[in-house]
């Protein structure tokens, strides 16, 4: 293949084994696509999933999503983007075209796209990049469109971060919950998503914004971040709390509630601790094992409001990543905050374990 390139890229071979550092093929970007030369990416619970086979069985994965770096070469007809831009990756490149896109909605695209190509191992077997991205690599292959172009002065272990779970939760609070000021706010579940979904809220404004989780560790970072409240949920029925907070005689509920881990039993907390005519947004990945949890349809009625789906925090790229990384420059969103660790590129392994420990917001590893 002319032009082709290969370099170390971490890959998922087989189900649940350790991950490889590996030879990896690049090939020269076609049409609508670019190279990307990867400074950095964080360690997500995604990556975790498809190692495990939670995602599906298309090994082998070449893992990473959340990066920045620098675009060293486009293909044919890319126009948004020019070899030396810093950006950060996304995994939601939309079309333009289909029915959300049309209606201008592309936050919800129905049609994303990723890169044409294929990466492959050294003897041609085709890698499935995680997203569409596969950023534990020195250089990968995306479709231009998902590459949004930040100012070159941030710091990419930090900024690379938007590229999923910082996003994830930021616009869950901001676009999926629109949470505005003077607006209460409980956020359950306080890891990488659910810490940023305090970010967002203490962005917009929110009062009181209540952190709740079962680690005292991450209810003080959540404070750090911006939580007025904390609730250690192993210890009192957090919907009472959370009532008792916002209203005082524990007649109210928040007017957002956020969950933030993916679970049925955190999902009807949530359900409850809204106040009536509240907001449920579900920003944790549940399994498809989980169903709903039996809550009787007269209380969906009665309580009114709504009950949400936030995927990506209902971004824009184009239009959010570079008004976060400008606040963050400011000094304004403390992205710093979310990056725990600085690894190498063969320090996966042991950063999916301090993961599982709940020892870190984000492991990042710096190219």
């Amino acid at each position: 293949m002319s032009n082709s390139q290969t370099v170390k890229g971490v890959v998922a071979l087989k189900k649940s084994e350790p991950v490889s550092v590996v030879d990896i093929v690049i090939p020269a970007p076609g049409p609508g696509e670019a190279v990307v030369q990867v400074q950095s990416c964080g360690v997500c619970h995604t990556d975790l999933h498809y190692r495990e086979g939670g995602i599906n069985d298309e090994f082998p994965f070449l893992l990473g999503h959340e990066a920045a770096g620098v675009v060293e070469s486009v293909g044919e007809g890319v126009t948004e983007v020019a070899p030396g831009d810093f950006v950060v990756l996304n995994w939601r490149a939309v079309c333009g075209d289909c029915r959300a896109c049309d209606r201008g909605e592309p936050w919800y695209c129905f049609a994303t796209h990723n890169a044409t190509q294929k990466m492959t191992l050294t003897d041609g077997t085709e890698l499935s990049p995680a997203l569409g991205i596969g950023a534990f690599a020195e250089k990968t292959l995306v479709a231009a469109g998902q590459c949004t172009k930040v100012d070159p002065e941030a710091r990419a272990a930090a900024v690379g971060l938007l590229g999923c779970g910082v996003m994830a939760g930021v616009g869950a609070a901001i676009n999926t919950g629109a949470v505005t000021r003077g607006k209460s706010v409980a956020v359950i579940g306080c890891g990488g998503v659910g810490a940023a979904s305090i970010v967002g809220s203490a962005l917009a404004g929110a009062s009181p914004i209540i952190a709740v989780d079962i680690d005292d560790r991450k209810l003080e970072t959540a404070r750090e971040l911006g939580a007025t409240h904390t609730v250690n949920s192993s210890q009192v029925d957090p919907v009472e709390a959370i009532r008792e907070i916002v209203g005082h005689d524990g007649s109210e509920g928040a007017d957002v509630v956020i969950e933030a881990v993916g679970r049925p039993e955190t999902w009807k907390q949530a359900f409850y601790a809204r106040d009536l005519a509240g907001v449920l947004v579900l920003v944790g990945v549940p399994t498809p094992d989980m169903t709903v949890p039996d809550i009787p349809l007269i209380d969906v009625f009665g309580r009114g409001g709504a009950l949400k789906s936030s995927w990506y925090g209902d971004c824009l790229p184009k239009r959010d990543f570079p008004m976060l990384v400008d606040l963050y420059r400011q000094g304004r969103f403390d992205l710093d905050a979310f990056v725990t660790e600085e690894i190498g590129i063969g320090d996966i392994e042991a950063a999916f374990e301090k993961m599982h420990h709940g020892d870190v917001l984000r492991s990042v590893v710096v190219l």
